[in-house]
């Protein structure tokens, strides 16, 4: 049901370089850019995430309550891809480890603009 996800940035090619690594972890690479953003995906027909500076010029701001969630294979992956995005600089927004009940496994940071997202796994 969704077809792309996109988060604002300052700054393209740094978030471009973050976006790059960490999504690297899930198997996406690059699916379109030019001067004003980045988008990843798994393919050219599957949901994509990507940055991009705002199209009324004003600065890009973390909207409260948003969160973007990539899904992961296994709770190893989920493990991975919290730590490389605190190692490229992420920050913690609540540790990689089971939720609620139900075997959801999840972890929490925030990229380099502050946008919220969520690695988790359900199995």
């Amino acid at each position: 049901m969704i077809g792309y996800v996109l988060v604002g940035t300052k700054d393209v090619e740094r978030a471009g370089a973050f976006y790059d690594k960490l999504l690297a972890e899930l198997g996406a690479k690059r699916t379109w850019e030019s001067e004003k953003g980045v988008a990843w995906g798994t393919s050219d027909n599957a949901p994509s995430l990507g940055v991009i500076t705002p199209y009324d010029g004003n600065a890009a701001t973390v909207g409260n309550g948003v969160m973007v969630a990539l899904a992961a294979a296994s709770r190893d992956q989920v493990d991975r891809l919290y730590r490389k995005a605190l190692e490229l600089g992420g920050k913690d927004e609540g540790p990689a480890g089971p939720r609620g009940s139900g075997g959801f496994y999840a972890g929490y940071f925030r990229d380099l603009d502050g946008n919220k997202l969520s690695v988790f796994y359900e199995g």
